[in-house]
């Protein structure tokens, strides 16, 4: 997940000017630069593949749940027809089942003040509580231009990079504002954070102790250890799965899925209406 750009060490140092052997921490400090380096890399390879996730999952439900709903009813009135057709039992029972599952349940938008009906949260709902635009992003990728800034924007404002508390929360608060913008696949945002982080105070580097060093290390290590176990999570979801069937084009993988249950439900109607014929 790392670029060639996050694996190039160093050149080794060589000796000054005037004769001076590198200081015994040199080697040490450009090994974490490196690994620095590296797992800012390999954490915005997992936070592009989160956002083309939650991406897909937005535009999945906006796109697809309607026709999924039609689906069902459909059902539900092919159920009922068939019944009422045949008289029999177990049809009867069937299409009581059908509509079941069509039905909203009742009094829980009453119940849970509108956050939700019997269909789960509405979209405003899902909104307040992660954060999120009502409206899904336009796409499950954003576009080249953004994920070009996104990825100059993390390398240069990640948090890993801070040298105090009070630096870490700047840059917190900074790259929440980057993944937001990007998510939503929004340019114009990106370069304004860009120009934002550019007039912003330069925080140079300082010189570490030894043991700072090695206990920076160790926490990068474990840094690497939980974005392991997060992209697997990602790897192994439902959503995954779909993504990995077209991998260059998510968009049009909802588009051939919207045309073959436009299909599926055309297919449906007719044989309803046959149903209703005498």
């Amino acid at each position: 997940m790392t670029t060639p750009e996050a694996d190039r060490t160093p050149p080794e140092p060589t000796e000054g000017a005037g004769g001076a052997a590198p200081r015994p921490e040199e080697r040490l400090e450009r090994a974490v630069m490196a690994a620095e380096k590296a797992l800012i890399e390999y954490e915005i390879a997992v936070e592009t593949f989160r956002v083309e996730i939650e991406n897909f999952s937005r535009l999945h439900e906006q796109r697809l749940g309607p026709l999924y709903a039609r689906l069902e009813e459909l059902d539900a009135l092919i159920a009922e027809a068939r019944a009422a057709r045949t008289g029999d039992p177990e049809d009867v029972r069937l299409a009581q089942e059908a509509r079941a599952r069509v039905t909203p349940i009742p009094g829980v938008e009453e119940l849970l003040h509108g956050w939700m009906d019997g269909q789960g949260l509405f979209p405003e709902s899902v909104a307040m509580l992660t954060d999120q635009s009502v409206q899904p992003p336009p796409r499950v990728r954003p576009g080249e231009e953004a994920r070009r800034l996104y990825r100059e924007l993390v390398r240069k404002a990640h948090p890993d990079l801070a040298q105090d508390e009070a630096e870490r929360k700047r840059r917190d608060e900074f790259i929440s504002r980057v993944n937001t913008a990007y998510s939503r696949g929004d340019e114009r945002k990106l370069l304004a954070l860009q120009e934002e982080w550019a007039a912003g105070p330069v925080v140079k580097r300082r010189a570490t102790p030894a043991d700072e060093l090695y206990d920076r290390l160790e926490w990068l290590a474990a840094r690497k250890e939980l974005l392991t176990e997060l992209a697997g999570k990602l790897e192994e979801s439902a959503i995954a799965s779909m993504l990995r069937l077209a991998p260059d084009d998510p968009d049009g993988l909802l588009e051939d899925i919207a045309r073959q249950l436009t299909g599926e439900i055309a297919e449906r109607e007719s044989r309803l209406m046959e149903l209703h014929q005498p």
